[in-house]
């Protein structure tokens, strides 16, 4: 497997839409339509946002985005990796990237909010390992069932 570093890519582009794509059903299908809070491609180009990805064997593995919420708290949104190649660490590498790019930028704080269903188990799992922490929710985010929300205090 050959991997090349993160970088910014465009939400729009072809590639990141098919891969959204797949994000978006992902979240539609383990989420009630309240409590799904992944954005859509014009909701990451939005102000604020800066949105990633890592590209295996020359094609987009995995994409992930962050979002400044102040100017030391950032939320990490939109993160996802391909399901056939899943297993590999590209998620570890793109999580630890995008804390790197967070903490280069002035952030003390990362947030992120996720499912609480089964299919969000590894996710869930990545945090935590990652040092993330249970956290109530942040951001305009209400106490959800369906959520959870976790946080990291960085630099």
């Amino acid at each position: 497997m050959t991997e090349t570093d993160v970088a910014v890519h465009d939400p729009g582009s072809v590639e990141v839409r098919e891969l959204l794509g797949r994000h978006l059903a992902f979240t539609a299908l383990h989420s009630p339509p309240e409590d799904v809070h992944a954005l859509d491609i014009d909701a990451l180009r939005g102000p604020g946002i800066t949105f990633y990805g890592l590209r295996c064997d020359d094609r987009l593995a995995a994409v992930g985005a962050l979002r400044r919420l102040s100017g030391a708290h950032a939320e990490l949104k939109s993160m996802h990796t391909r399901a056939e190649l899943r297993g590999r660490g590209l998620a570890r590498r793109l999580l630890d990237a995008l804390v790197e790019r967070a903490v280069a930028d002035g952030c003390t704080r990362i947030s992120l909010e996720t499912g609480t269903a089964a299919a969000f188990a590894p996710a869930r799992a990545l945090y935590t390992s990652a040092g993330f922490r249970p956290c109530a929710p942040f951001g305009g985010y209400h106490p959800s069932p369906h959520s959870t929300f976790f946080t990291r205090v960085v630099g």
